[in-house]
């Protein structure tokens, strides 16, 4: 039990780490292109946003042809949006205005992020795994507190006699 433990501890502790770094590393998420326009009635609509990404992954990857649109993340602050597919961790930057592709990129925080929660094996995996990390913890923090304030009490019992 303390090896899986430690096992999870550590895992959860490289990848938060990593996590922590993700704005700062631009291998583990792209930056953040700047866009034309913050003015969200000069934008195009999500669906012709949509349909720029999905070509341009598709022209520039022919492999991904098959992968479609997880999810959108507008930026108004940057005039961007963001598109990110469901396979590979691809992401798209489009400018919202103008409709220029900005970026194609892998987004490897999102694995980082499944594999940091454990729900890169099972959503069920992730329930357990997190609530055996999280009451490890506590265990860990109950006992360590003990083995401090323990002898300290023993001590000045003895003293006191």
């Amino acid at each position: 039990m303390g090896l899986t433990l430690a096992l999870l501890l550590v895992i959860s502790a490289v990848t938060g780490v990593l996590l922590a770094l993700k704005k700062e590393v631009d291998i583990i998420q792209p930056p953040t292109q700047k866009g034309v326009s913050k003015d969200l009635a000069e934008w195009k609509s999500l669906n012709e946003l949509s349909a720029i990404a999905e070509n341009a992954l598709h022209e520039t990857y022919p492999e991904q042809n098959e992968n479609s649109i997880d999810r959108m993340d507008a930026r108004p602050s940057k005039g961007i949006v963001k598109v990110l597919f469901e396979e590979g961790n691809w992401e798209v930057q489009v400018d919202a205005k103008s409709g220029e592709v900005k970026s194609i990129e892998k987004r490897y925080s999102d694995w980082i992020e499944s594999l940091h929660d454990g729900s890169i094996i099972s959503d069920g995996f992730k329930l357990i795994s997190m609530n055996f990390l999280g009451i490890g913890l506590l265990f860990l923090i109950a006992t360590g507190f003990w083995l401090w304030y323990g002898p300290r009490r023993i001590r000045l019992k003895k003293r006191n006699g």
